[in-house]
């Protein structure tokens, strides 16, 4: 989803003092704003988050952190959603959502690197749980879910092995790593 018209954008620094432009409206307007001239040169990769709340299954459609990862991948730029989950009472883990996605990012560093690579077809999608007991189980690669209770806590002591998606995967304590389709 887009802002329909001309977007407002607003010189700023970030909390660590760079220079920064804000954006008013959704995330996948600052993709928009950044590719058609908003930053100087074409990025390797839009990583996408970590915002908070899981962005897994059924509610994966209407993600804005997710929307804007597609809106980079249908313009030819490589992406990574990064979603933090989150449970009423606690506060969000982001330093475990950061720790996933650089572990992908080293992971995939020399092929966003190669200058003639292949567009790409897809937005990996990876959702994070916060840990009130044990920790992140790891990252797996799963599909996304078509049906699921993504409001279940998750339970990072879980002895679970193997999930068959992304919602089983998050409730039983794993970074769950997703392909999307641009859509």
């Amino acid at each position: 989803m887009t802002t329909p018209g001309a977007l407002t954008t607003t010189e700023t620094t970030t909390a660590s003092g760079y220079p920064a432009v804000a954006v008013q409206g959704f995330p996948a307007d600052t993709v928009n704003f950044a590719l058609d001239g908003g930053i100087p040169k074409k990025p390797q990769l839009v990583a996408s988050g970590v915002n908070a709340g899981a962005n897994l299954g059924p509610v994966t459609g209407v993600s804005g952190t997710v929307g804007a990862a597609r809106t980079a991948v249908r313009r030819g730029v490589p992406a990574v959603a990064i979603s933090q989950g989150s449970s009423e009472g606690v506060e969000p883990d982001y330093p475990a959502g950061v720790r996933q996605a650089v572990t992908w990012v080293k992971g995939h560093r020399a092929a966003l690197a190669k200058k003639n690579a292949k567009a790409p077809t897809e937005v990996a999608n990876i959702n994070v749980p916060t840990c009130t007991t044990g920790k992140v189980r790891g990252l797996v690669d799963v599909p996304t879910a078509t049906a699921g209770d993504v409001t279940q806590p998750p339970n990072c002591a879980s002895k679970v092995k193997n999930p068959p998606d992304d919602v089983v995967a998050f409730a039983n304590g794993y970074a769950a790593l997703s392909p999307v389709a641009p859509g």
